[in-house]
């Protein structure tokens, strides 16, 4: 079982990379060829294979060291990568889009590649719970902060994939406009973006409120229980370590984008504005503020 232990922490996820990258590209073929039925399919089947690895990985992990498998950077990437692929999966059957797998599957390449072949080996082992991780809260706060994180960072990818279309949408329009021998068909063309361009543009503004409204509770109960946690760990709900302090803003960020929303003239455009920030700013909270070595929740390595 030991061997098998070990295999799965060093060779599963670099499988998984593997899958993923011929996945990303035949996503990307597939959106220049939708005709060809194969790609969509082979890719869907690889991103389903990967997400398998990610569960043996994990599932491994949790039946020998006998904690759920969230204790370091290592763990979480892995954790964080199975939640990506299985939301996506979920995403995909309900939308029939090659557009989330063409968003989701770089980063999946990258977070499997990054976990699995740039992590040093001593992050990649499996050791025994310190202290203060040694409770029934560790396997709910961290839970909830990963799947907010892994849909968040979906929803808030569809803002930036918007914004794209948005402005290659204006400059085609502007092009157009700007050539007077084009003025006998610029009716024509208003006509034919307001029918195709906006209704791809709707259908990627309602889908990136819908995934980030579904991450946002997530990220509520992390926050609330990680509170919980540090005072049972450390004597005070809040201590304003540099991770607290980037969850905060994180959650101020996307309760404001979802606030938005409700005002007339904020849907579109300007809402995602602030979805594609939110973006950036998780990584922040997530990587960012670990790598700096400092805070309670470090996972100590310092660039």
């Amino acid at each position: 079982m030991m061997n098998l232990l070990m295999f799965s922490d060093y060779k599963f996820p670099a499988i998984a990379c593997f899958f993923l990258f011929f996945a990303m590209i035949s996503y990307w073929i597939s959106l220049a060829f939708p005709k060809i039925k194969f790609l969509f399919f082979g890719s869907q089947l690889l991103v389903l294979l990967s997400n398998f690895l990610f569960t043996l990985t994990l599932f491994i992990r949790w039946k020998n060291e006998n904690y759920f498998p969230l204790s370091n950077l290592y763990e979480s990437l892995i954790f964080l990568s199975w939640a990506i692929s299985s939301i996506h999966l979920f995403l995909e059957i309900q939308t029939k889009s090659r557009l989330i797998g063409a968003l989701s599957t770089p980063l999946l390449f990258f977070l499997s590649g990054f976990s699995s072949l740039t992590l040093p080996t001593e992050m990649q082992k499996a050791l025994p719970l310190v202290p203060s991780l040694q409770s029934n809260w560790l396997m709910m706060h961290v839970t909830m902060m990963m799947i907010s994180y892994a849909t968040l960072i979906l929803g808030s990818l569809l803002s930036l994939l918007y914004l794209m279309f948005l402005f290659f949408k204006k400059k085609k329009t502007e092009k157009v406009i700007g050539d007077p021998s084009n003025s006998l068909i610029l009716e024509t063309i208003k006509e034919e973006q307001n029918l195709s361009k906006l209704a791809l543009l709707q259908t990627v503004d309602i889908w990136s409120y819908r995934i980030i409204g579904l991450g946002f509770p997530f990220l509520t109960i992390g926050i609330i229980s990680g509170a919980v946690w540090a005072n049972e760990a450390w004597g005070a709900y809040w201590s304003w370590d540099p991770k607290e302090t980037w969850a905060l803003i994180t959650w101020l960020i996307f309760a404001i984008y979802l606030h938005s929303r409700l005002l007339k003239g904020w849907q579109g455009e300007k809402a995602a504005l602030l979805g594609s920030g939110g973006f950036f700013v998780i990584w922040i909270c997530y990587l960012g503020v670990n790598f700096l070595g400092k805070g309670l929740h470090s996972y100590g390595w310092v660039f």
